[in-house]
Parts: C-alpha cells; structure tokens; sequence
C-alpha cells in the first residue's frame, strides 16, 4: 500500500530511467511524509524496498482505457437516476392542444360569420327621445357615462364584399348621441364574440365534467375577460385598430394626444398585452386561466375549479420554459399573471359601465342579459 504522491512519484521516475543520486551522499536519508521531497535518490530506495516494481506499472495505452472504463461506468450510474428535465409533461401537451383545437374551433379571425349586424345610424341634429325625458337621478346618471366615454370616440370602417366602403366617425364635438348610436353595433359583435366563448368553454373536456351551475357562473364571470383576450390577437398596436376581417375598429382621440389614449384601462390593457408578443398557446392558456377562477361569484366545487386553475398555470409556465430562449424570457410567466390581474380590474369596471348605460338606454341582447345578470328590475 502506498500513498498516491509516492505512486506517481515512482512511475515518473521508473518512465524517465533516471540515474538519481543521494543529495547527502550517505544513500541512508530517513523518508517520511515531510521528508519525502528532499532526496529523490534514496525515496526511490524506499519505494523498491517497499515492494514497488518496474512491471507492475501501466502503459500509457492502459491508463487511457482505464480512464474511459471510469468515464463509461460514472455515465452508467448516472443513467439510472432520474433527472428533472425542464419542459413540457406529456399531460401538459395534450391540455394545450386540447385548448388549441377549442380555439381553431370556435375563433375565427377572418370575422367571416359574423353577419347581419346592425350599423350606427347616421348621426343627426335631433337629440335621441331616450335623452329628452330624463329624470334628475339619470341626467346625473348619464353625465357620468359621458365622462368616463366622452375622450375615447369608435370610428368604424366597413370593407364590402362588392367594394364599396362605409366609414363611421362621430363628431369631434359630440353631445353623447353617438355613444347610443354605436351601443346597438357593439351588442351585436358582443354577442357574437360571446357565443365562440361559451362554445370555446364547452369544447374543453376539464369544462364539462363541472356541475352546470359552475360552467355558467365561470362564464358569467369570464366572459369579458376571454373576449379581451381574443379580440387582443387581432389588435394592431402600430395603427390603435383591431382588425376583425372586413370590419375595422379604431379609437378616435379628439385632444390628439396618444398618451391620453393610454389611460384608458382597456386601450392601455391591449397595448400592453401585445406588446409581450404571445404565442397562441401563451393566448389560449390565459383564456384557461381565466375561464377556471374559483373565485367567481356562485362557483360550488371552488376547490376543483382552483386545482384545474393551477394546473393550466403550471402548463403555462413550462411552456414559457421550453419553447422561449432564457434568460429574456425570465419574466414573461410573472407578466402574463400580472396582465390576467389587469383585466379582472378592467371586468369590473366594464360591468358597471354597461348597467348604467343599459338604466338609460336598453341595448343589450338577451345573451348580454344572460350574462350580466341585466334584468328590467
């Protein structure tokens, strides 16, 4: 047995056959382990008389197969421990084309069946009936719509199939008429856009095993917030417009102040949102996400729901992890949860937005109804 210094000593010297002589010329110097360095001639003495021999050492040949032998061995064991491996489970894969499908199903971004709409009128100098026999409550009322309305103005523009092209751009100078002109269009493209989600929701197999009560009061609660998120795949952010096939939407900003447009929540939502340039697995996944909030108002078996919720997360996640270059991605997954929290803000307003015009003006189809809860009472 011999320490490894003494080895490597001994098969360096036995390779170089030198000729090694005592540096105190007795041949006797006593070797230890603080010694050892100080006469090579007589450490090789002791390495002899200690059994060590010429033959016994490996070829350099022998000792390169050794060291792959090792190599080939510590991969071996290697092998046979499980390793974690970043990306996405094979349970994950089928959840996201799963929701790929319900989208491709229910989507279309060419608008092409979206038909039979009804456009704003015309705008004229008469004052609309609706506002001549307001009470003091819904003058109030409606002052306050105009406020929170009156500095973001939809412009429309309509491309025929013939052609032709019909525009609709309210006045700079508008006393309100136009939010009422524009409120029967919007219930239509609402309305549209309301029942791919609802078929969207019932495509996804994790949706139907829930009781019914929970399916409608998820989509009660997420509606707004999966239409957002569609209608964002179609927002041009470099024009301010969402191109929704032959039919284009824009915002008019009569101060001509882009930054004025940001502060509005939902312009600003969009704007933000695009700007994270989104997968469409990234955008179906936040549609899950959002659809599978156990917090809504009436949902019974919250527990499932928040387990389904997270699991979607979790997907979203590893996707992120796998299919986006590190570390510029880094963040992407904590934004998008952000920008989800964003909209449930936006929801909320929107609602209340949309019961005080619906006190005013009745508008609203009876999907619209539905799903807001709207009723005459």
């Amino acid at each position: 047995m011999t320490c490894e210094g003494c080895k490597g000593f001994f098969r360096r010297a036995m390779k170089r056959n030198a000729r090694l002589r005592c540096s105190f010329r007795k041949g006797t110097c006593e070797i230890t382990r603080k010694t050892r360095r100080q006469c090579q001639a007589c450490r090789l003495r002791k390495c002899l008389e200690s059994g060590m021999k010429k033959e016994m050492i490996m070829s350099d040949a022998a000792v390169e197969q050794r060291r792959a032998l090792i190599k080939r061995k510590r991969r071996e064991r290697v092998g046979t421990q499980p390793l974690e491996v970043k990306g996405l489970t094979e349970e994950q894969r089928i959840m996201i084309g799963e929701l790929m499908d319900a989208q491709l199903k229910t989507f279309d971004t060419t608008f092409s069946h979206f038909k039979n709409f009804r456009l704003p009128e015309m705008l004229s100098n008469e004052v609309p009936e609706s506002l001549k026999v307001l009470s003091a409550e819904e003058a109030t009322m409606w002052s306050q719509i105009r406020k929170d309305l009156c500095s973001l103005k939809l412009s429309l523009h309509l491309r025929g199939e013939d052609g032709s092209v019909w525009n609709y751009k309210p006045p700079a100078n508008g006393n309100g008429k136009e939010i009422f002109s524009l409120m029967p269009h919007m219930a239509d493209m609402s309305t549209y856009m309301f029942k791919g989600i609802i078929n969207f929701a019932k495509v996804i197999s994790y949706f139907r095993d829930l009781p019914i009560e929970d399916q409608i009061s998820l989509l009660k609660g997420a509606t707004f917030e999966l239409c957002q998120l569609r209608f964002n795949t179609v927002f041009n952010s470099e024009t301010g417009t969402w191109e929704c096939g032959r039919l284009s939407y824009s915002l008019e900003d009569p101060a001509g102040g882009f930054q004025q447009l940001l502060l509005e929540p939902v312009l600003k939502f969009h704007y933000m949102l695009k700007k994270l340039q989104l997968h469409q697995e990234e955008y179906v996944l936040m549609q899950a996400i959002s659809l599978f909030s156990p917090d809504r108002p009436g949902v019974v078996q919250r527990s499932k729901v928040d387990q389904l919720q997270e699991r979607f997360a979790m997907a979203l996640k590893a996707y992120i992890e796998c299919e986006r270059p590190q570390p510029a991605h880094r963040f992407l997954f904590l934004k998008i949860m952000a920008m989800l929290t964003e909209l449930r803000s936006i929801n909320a307003q929107h609602t209340q937005r949309l019961l005080r015009i619906q006190d005013i003006h009745p508008f609203a189809t009876p999907l619209m109804q539905e799903l807001f809860s709207i009723t005459d009472g």
